[in-house]
């Protein structure tokens, strides 16, 4: 057997009675959802790791960041200065222990006063920097046609083999460095 339905002044009625609003949350704190993201950027374009890994050379100077990489900056929860932990290569590791108060003092420049107040060492390999360029060799010139001429006439009496390649090399030197 169906129910009747009831009329509108009952149905009405019956709402009026029941309906609650849902219970208002509030949105989550925007901190929240943009934590990885604003990590992520701080890292790459802020004055965190990143930012020291990157200019790490202009920091400390070339003496020093050829052997040593900044590997993390560390902060108190509280607050305050933070700790730097840096590898060094090999036994740089002492000349680095002397310098630690110089490299502070470098790195709260670019970071701001107060950023770091410690040093860690780590010993070992040093990876994220690319090693510096070296210098090409300059290419001397060959010799020209009337002193390559002179210098196998000089060596007409020595007989063929490792010897007299031996002093084609050396007379070929000495007559381009006198040319310099």
């Amino acid at each position: 057997m169906r129910r009747p339905l009831p009329t509108p002044a009952e149905a009405a009625e019956i709402l009026a009675r029941k309906r609650t609003l849902p219970q208002r949350r509030p949105p989550p704190p925007a901190g929240r959802g943009l934590r990885k993201l604003l990590k992520e950027l701080d890292a790459k374009y802020g004055q965190g790791p990143g930012a020291l890994q990157a200019r790490w050379r202009e920091i400390v100077g070339p003496d020093i960041a050829r052997r040593t990489e900044p590997v993390k900056l560390s902060k108190p929860r509280g607050g305050g200065p933070g700790a730097l932990e840096i590898r060094v290569a090999g036994a740089s590791a002492a000349l680095i222990q002397h310098q630690a108060p110089e490299i502070v003092a470098r790195v709260n420049l670019f970071l701001g006063e107060g950023a770091v107040n410690k040093l860690r060492i780590v010993q070992g390999p040093l990876r994220g920097l690319a090693p510096e360029p070296r210098p090409q060799p300059r290419r001397t010139p060959p010799l020209d046609a009337a002193q390559e001429a002179e210098l196998a006439r000089g060596l007409d009496g020595v007989p063929d083999g490792p010897l007299k390649a031996a002093l084609l090399r050396l007379g070929r030197g000495v007559l381009r460095r006198r040319a310099d």
